[in-house]
């Protein structure tokens, strides 16, 4: 059964709301066009993952962008994975939401390993992973620095993931998570990985780009360089079974 998923890469939107439903509405119209069953999406989208006023501008999961967030995605006929600024109670979350082309939420999830000193003067850290249903694949959601952890891989292959989206703010010059960090993930555990990035420059940060969709066999199955790019491919392929690692039942506590 064809199950093609898409990957947006493209420049911040600065702060503007506006700008992102822009630029998200023309992303999801193309990707449904090529028949992509959800869109995934750079690391807190709204507002900006390098806007100087994230806490006054967190939002509460639910509140009016996710419901236009939604009706989006149902117009279009496409789900969308994306990263936002939450607001809950007195606490921030660097959290990615995962809405249906149904327009309904079917997964939550707050960023684990928080990167460097600035995210941790911002956020709070999440506490836990989950998956959830993709038109019948078991996926789950990571936020950049998380994928380069292989614990979290590890805890969500044991619960029986076999998709993991991620969006991610990765600046230069860090090819290497996905050139070779993201691909031994997805080998070592025995799952597909769509790494989404930004690309261009916001404020001080400039993004390397380079996102990436990786299969259980690291095969590269589609990827982008540094500047804007829909990449959509189709995740019903056959992984060379001489390449399929079994380091989940192997593993050996020491």
């Amino acid at each position: 059964m064809s199950f093609p998923i898409a990957l947006w890469q493209g420049p911040s939107p600065d702060g503007s709301d506006e700008a992102a439903f822009a630029a998200l509405d023309a992303a999801l119209r193309a990707a449904a066009a090529m028949g992509a069953i959800t869109l995934v999406a750079p690391e807190v989208f709204f507002p900006g993952y390098n806007q100087p006023d994230i806490p006054a501008r967190a939002q509460p999961r639910g509140g009016a962008w996710h419901q236009r967030l939604a009706a989006l995605a149902q117009s279009h006929g496409c789900g969308i994975v994306i990263g936002y600024a939450e607001r809950d109670g007195d606490r921030v979350y660097n959290s990615a939401i995962a809405i249906s082309a149904a327009g309904r939420e079917i997964g939550h999830y707050r960023k684990i390993q928080l990167f460097g000193a600035r995210e941790k003067s911002i956020y709070a850290p999440g506490e836990a992973v989950s998956t959830f249903d993709l038109g019948g694949i078991r996926a789950a959601m990571l936020i950049c620095y998380d994928v380069e952890f292989a614990h979290l891989t590890k805890a969500l292959a044991e619960e029986g993931a076999d998709l993991i989206l991620v969006p991610t703010a990765n600046p230069e010059p860090n090819t290497h998570v996905s050139r070779l960090v993201v691909p031994t993930h997805a080998i070592n555990h025995g799952l597909t990985i769509v790494y989404a990035n930004y690309c261009g420059t916001e404020g001080d940060i400039t993004y390397c780009g380079a996102s990436v969709i990786a299969a259980p066999d690291a095969a590269i199955l589609a990827s982008a360089g540094p500047g804007p790019a829909l990449l959509v491919a189709d995740l019903d392929r056959q992984p060379d079974p001489a390449l399929l690692q079994t380091q989940l039942a192997d593993y050996r506590p020491i």
